[in-house]
């Protein structure tokens, strides 16, 4: 759902009866305002879940995502005003917000298999955006973006039939009811061992992010004296998803068609472009969860955002070159579609998975929100600011996205430790005052 919508306006936003519904609207800034109008609700409201998520529930936070998609869903299937529009784009981000901020945090192949349904909505949306544009009436583009509200209804639905996590019980002082999720979970007896230990696990942890007196200072976050560095693995939990949007993987994804169509691709090659490219996206992260175990996360980053450097190179030097030809024009095609493979590879699981995998125990749920917070907010800046560079300065807004890849590679030579095979408890020895940097491996 969350990148279904990502993706269903960029594959509508340039045809003229989508335009014509909102009156035709001029200036370089409203087209990107309508796209990344719900990246900007859903940082405020990934902050607020922090707040919210453990009264409501992963349940109760679900539910009430869901139903502000669906209404604002419909509220943008229905709009004849940009006003309306940006109203309808807002209320689902608060949605979207609410849902992907109490994502369940795992470790490995699991997060990676998680991304790829994450991202494989994209390749959908564009899908449904090259099948529907074929039309020539107000259908066109309404079904498309109202379809988003088929997953919110699934999902309310599904809801009704689940419980919450053991967590959320045991949290709020429901122990016997967290014990039969568990146990059911588990599919076997509450008394079995390996029921008792995930229960003693789960109750450690409620109890380490209930003390107070060990809780992180804000001023840790900028000045960070604790022995384990704590305030410097919530910082890197922050920066390696707010680089990972500046890389520019969501400018692709919320513009693929007018990419292509200013390299000067015709609006029907254009839009069978944007489709295929983001299945290619979903394709390089169906990849990972069988070989992110294998090579470890620092390799996989640091690889793949050489890779992406490269490729971001190759494209910009393309459709930059002062005489364009059929050579260059496909030359900068095939870049791109590598870069996308490549990104949905290296740089979409492994980033979602890492923040929360070095903060400590009792702070893992503030690594998820830093990490969520960044990718939001860098989202909101990327999409917004960089689709009105798109339109005005053309070919050298993507400078921007060349100088964010290679800034990654040294970002996580010099920063990320690697964290593949390790316990939590050495993890926090990697991280530990006076060790940093001597434990890294050879990359």
């Amino acid at each position: 759902m969350v990148s279904y919508d990502a993706g269903v306006l960029g594959g509508v936003q340039e045809t003229r009866q989508f335009r014509g519904a909102l009156g035709n609207p001029t200036g370089p800034y409203i087209i990107p305002m309508i796209a990344s109008a719900y990246t900007l609700a859903a940082t405020v409201c990934s902050l607020a879940t922090s707040v919210l998520g453990m009264p409501l529930g992963r349940r109760g936070c679900i539910l009430l995502g869901d139903i502000l998609v669906v209404i604002g869903g419909c509220l943008q299937a229905s709009s004849w005003s940009v006003a309306q529009i940006i109203t309808g784009r807002v209320i689902c981000g608060f949605g979207i917000g609410a849902e992907m901020s109490i994502t369940t945090i795992e470790r490995g192949p699991e997060i990676a298999i998680q991304c790829f349904f994450l991202v494989a909505g994209c390749a959908l949306a564009y899908w449904v955006d090259f099948g529907f544009t074929r039309l020539e009436s107000q259908l066109s583009w309404r079904f498309p973006v109202a379809f988003q509200t088929a997953f919110a209804v699934t999902s309310a639905l599904l809801m009704f039939l689940l419980p919450d996590t053991p967590r959320w019980y045991y949290a709020r002082g429901r122990y016997e009811e967290g014990d039969d999720i568990l146990a059911r979970l588990h599919d076997l007896p509450i008394s079995d061992r390996a029921v008792q230990d995930m229960r003693q696990s789960i109750m450690t942890a409620i109890q380490f992010e209930s003390e107070e007196s060990k809780g992180l200072a804000i001023s840790d976050l900028f000045w960070d004296r604790s022995k384990l560095r704590v305030g410097r693995r919530i910082r890197i939990a922050f920066l390696i998803l707010s680089i990972q949007q500046m890389m520019g993987i969501n400018l692709s994804v919320y513009y693929s068609t007018s990419i292509f169509g200013q390299i000067g691709l015709s609006p029907f090659v254009s839009q069978l472009l944007a489709a295929i490219m983001n299945t290619t996206f979903a394709l390089g992260a169906l990849l990972l969860p069988s070989t992110i175990e294998r090579f470890g996360r620092r390799k996989v980053l640091i690889w793949s955002a050489t890779g992406l450097t490269v490729c971001m190179t190759i494209f910009v030097a393309m459709i930059g070159a002062p005489k364009p030809s059929l050579a260059t024009q496909w030359t900068a095609v095939a870049s791109l579609f590598v870069y996308n493979f490549l990104f949905g590879y290296g740089w979409i699981g492994v980033c979602w998975l890492y923040g929360p995998e070095i903060a400590p125990l009792r702070l893992r749920h503030v690594g998820g929100a830093a990490g969520a917070f960044g990718e939001w907010l860098f989202c909101f800046i990327t999409v917004f600011a960089g689709g009105i560079g798109l339109r005005t300065e053309g070919w050298k807004m993507w400078f921007w996205c060349l100088l964010s890849c290679a800034l990654a590679v040294p970002f996580v030579y010099f920063l990320c430790p690697e964290t593949t095979g390790k316990t939590l408890e050495e993890i926090d020895i990697l991280f530990e005052r006076g060790n940093i940097g001597s434990s890294y491996p050879s990359t």
